[in-house]
């Protein structure tokens, strides 16, 4: 076994909720952006093949499975479950410490007549507004703070510990923890020990990200690479900014004009068939589709992640995971493409004041 030990920094709040809704450092969401981000690396080194099942079998064999039925032991004999070869532990399990929240800057929002708190729009589930209240509240008394710090250990088979490395340096690029996340909540860094602190090895992470020509990403229907297109790819990045509530309100204004330059009819909901704006994310507060189950749910894969520099500035990294919604969804792909291509003209435009970032 090969001991690799990384030390989790977050660069803005975290949501990490326990089995009571409280933040608390844990293992469970580690383990399973692991498992994300090692399908795409899976997905790239095998040419994105159409079929999930030889990934699917190799994923159980290494991470463990409760429902592989070509499973065996080493007499052959059939086996129910297997446990995870990769073990995962953190050197402290602790409570978040922030347990009073202090509202960050309002934006405005073209379809609500007053200021709104761009924490809330990110945040909200995490964070409410109480009836009455005019600032947001988190939800249960307890976040993970911003520059909290915990040591996170994973032993891995020697054979397998080039690709959980890789797995490991695409979390630190572009992963995000805990509620919100996608919206940059949870960001984070993985940082290599200082020489000698402690048995593992901390190695500074390498890699390339697995790009993709974001319309061939279409014919999955899961994330599995980075988008990219004749321009580049399609990662984009901020200004940086000295502290990261004001960054995170850049990322709120960009996301709100992302979204409501797709205008809905004058019509009452629900609407019968799907807009443009549901293509984005689902479900849409006000603006339900009776397409659509109540109980669907389609995530944006449009993403956020906030880094931090080497100067100690903060700066936002926005990009883009291309899949086809599943097929319950009924979806055009021609509605689809050209959602998705407004979206990147939009991020593109000289208003937003980003920059296509390199991978």
């Amino acid at each position: 076994m090969k001991l690799l030990k990384y030390t989790v920094e977050f660069n803005t709040p975290a949501f990490l909720g326990n089995a009571e809704q409280k933040a608390q450092w844990r293992t469970p969401p580690f383990k399973a952006l692991l498992r994300q981000w090692w399908r795409v690396a899976y997905a790239e080194d095998h040419r994105y093949p159409q079929s999930t099942v030889a990934m699917r079998r190799e994923e159980g064999m290494l991470f463990g499975h409760a429902w592989l039925e070509s499973d065996c032991d080493e007499q052959g004999r059939a086996v129910a479950a297997r446990k995870s070869a990769v073990r995962i532990r953190l050197d402290k399990w602790g409570v978040g410490t922030l347990r009073a929240w202090q509202p960050l800057p309002t934006v405005s929002h073209p379809d609500v007549k007053f200021p709104v708190g761009s924490d809330l729009y990110l945040g909200y589930g995490p964070l409410t507004l109480p009836h009455g209240s005019k600032q947001p509240q988190l939800k249960n008394n307890a976040a993970i703070q911003v520059g909290e710090t915990a040591t996170l250990a994973i032993a891995v088979p020697d054979e397998q510990a080039p690709h959980i490395e890789r797995a490991l340096w695409l979390m630190d690029r572009y992963a995000t923890a805990g509620g919100r996340s996608r919206n940059g909540w949870g960001s984070f860094a993985l940082l290599p020990l200082p020489p000698g602190e402690g048995r593992g090895e901390g190695t500074p992470l390498a890699g390339t990200t697995p790009l993709r020509p974001w319309r061939d990403c279409l014919s999955l229907d899961w994330p599995h690479a980075i988008g990219q297109d004749d321009h580049g790819t399609l990662i984009w990045q901020t200004r940086p900014f000295d502290d990261w509530k004001a960054l995170m309100r850049e990322l709120a204004v960009v996301k709100i004009g992302m979204r409501t330059q797709f205008k809905f009819p004058n019509e009452q909901p629900p609407h019968p068939q799907p807009l443009e704006r549901h293509w984005l994310s689902y479900p849409i507060t006000r603006h339900s589709t009776k397409a659509w189950k109540g109980t669907f749910r389609l995530p944006n894969s449009l993403r956020f992640k906030v880094r931090k520099t080497l100067e100690g500035k903060f700066v936002g990294v926005i990009f883009h995971v291309p899949c086809l919604p599943p097929l319950d969804f009924k979806p055009d792909r021609r509605v689809i493409e050209s959602v998705w291509q407004r979206v990147h003209t939009f991020l593109d435009a000289p208003a937003q004041q980003l920059t296509r970032a390199p991978a």
